[in-house]
């Protein structure tokens, strides 16, 4: 079966972005229609589907090809955002991850003039910290 499938798949353009774009779309819209019921929007989920399956199964490569390329350049800022989103938000855990692991093992305090954050190891006792930034000396325990 799978080798019949790959046989008739041969020589077709198959699903690119521009063809999933317009399947989430009607999945959507189908979703829209479920509380909504109205026949408008339906008829649209019903045509982006079969829009979709169309750009998948056409043998004319060449001009899906460019459509698809044409959809990604006027995309192109909105995926740029989001992937930038998604950057910051893995960034933002692997940090607090890394605050977590940094808390094990010091203590953290602020200086009492400028409130610069500085470390110090755990389990010194008491110990004289010179902030980094104004060179103010204080004491604290760890």
């Amino acid at each position: 079966m799978r080798e019949r499938m790959a046989r008739f798949m041969m020589g077709r353009n198959g699903t690119d972005q521009l063809a999933k774009f317009f399947l989430y779309l009607s999945l959507i819209l189908i979703v829209i229609t479920m509380f909504n019921h109205n026949p408008i929007v339906y008829l649209l989920a019903i045509a982006s589907l079969v829009y979709s399956y169309f750009r998948m199964m056409s043998r004319n490569i060449q001009k899906r090809y460019y459509e698809n390329q044409q959809y990604l350049r006027m995309t192109d800022k909105i995926r740029a955002f989001f992937r930038n989103l998604a950057g910051k938000i893995r960034y933002q855990k692997s940090k607090a991850v890394y605050d977590r692991e940094q808390r094990k093992i010091y203590k953290i305090f602020y200086c009492p003039s400028c409130k610069q954050k500085i470390r110090a190891p755990k389990g010194k006792g008491k110990i004289c910290i010179t902030c980094p930034k104004c060179k103010m000396e204080f004491i604290k325990r760890t």
